[in-house]
């Protein structure tokens, strides 16, 4: 991770719990070189508390909401109820990002026997974060790092690294039509219908599967939850109007994302 000398008050920091008194949570900083802070009770959880210890335990990753930073005392006061669960997950998920990306930074700069302080501090420069630099070159062909000054086969062994461990995040969500026409020839028109509901979209995958009469599932996988559900709105869409068209009747139910 990048070591930074002290976080911004309103920041989200991830922190191991190291000692927990009945009136306070000690904490180290994992982002801060180890810098540390503390959650007086008050700021563990809403509402009253009797055991803090039910709340929190020494060995414990947190993420906690920055209070104050005091640099002249050294003091870091964090609050832990301000954060809720989405941005935990997000805050978590972000910092173990983080670390696989320094890992393969440590590859890269084995690879070339450069200092990998000075590769981390040019893609910090560029990207802010590290783990966006190696989705950029497998997404984007990494045009970035052409910018950054970096040794030729520095830039040519991020590029082999990444490809080596960066996947492309992938999502998937499904859902239901029901097609159903009482045409003489209506089992053509929901061969159309249903080939209607694959059109071509870059990065998208679009499955359809028969279920039971008149019920057909539709899969879609995209690179994020956006296109997947512009994609799968489209496509039930398209098969929906070919149906109703034909004086049949369709409609779409979506599956609900689980939490």
């Amino acid at each position: 991770m990048r070591e930074r000398e002290w976080p911004d008050e309103g920041e989200l920091v991830v922190c191991t719990v190291e000692n927990v008194k009945d009136f306070a949570a000690f904490v180290t900083l994992d982002e801060y070189s180890g810098r540390k802070g503390l959650i007086p009770i008050s700021e563990i959880a809403r509402g009253w508390i009797k055991y803090i210890r039910d709340y929190v335990r020494e060995g414990q990753k947190v993420v906690c909401k920055v209070l104050n930073v005091d640099p002249e005392r050294g003091h870091i006061d964090l609050s832990l109820k301000d954060v809720n669960e989405h941005q935990r997950r997000e805050k978590i998920h972000e910092w173990k990002n983080e670390q696989k990306a320094h890992k393969w930074i440590g590859f890269v700069a084995e690879a070339t026997g450069k200092d990998r302080k000075s590769i981390e501090e040019a893609l910090y420069r560029e990207y802010g974060l590290l783990y966006p630099a190696f989705e950029d070159i497998v997404t984007a062909g990494g045009q970035s790092l052409r910018k950054l000054g970096l040794d030729r086969k520095v830039e040519e062994s991020l590029i082999s690294v990444a490809h080596e461990n960066f996947k492309v995040p992938r999502v998937t969500i499904s859902g239901h039509l029901i097609l159903t026409s009482a045409r003489p020839d209506g089992v053509n028109v929901i061969r159309r219908a249903l080939r209607s509901a694959q059109p071509k979209i870059e990065d998208v995958e679009i499955e359809l599967n028969y279920v039971g009469a008149p019920r057909y599932r539709i899969k879609v996988t995209a690179p994020d939850y956006k296109m997947a559900e512009k994609a799968i709105e489209k496509a039930a869409s398209a098969a929906v109007g070919v149906v109703e068209r034909a004086g049949g009747s369709g409609r779409f139910i979506r599956k609900q994302k689980s939490s």
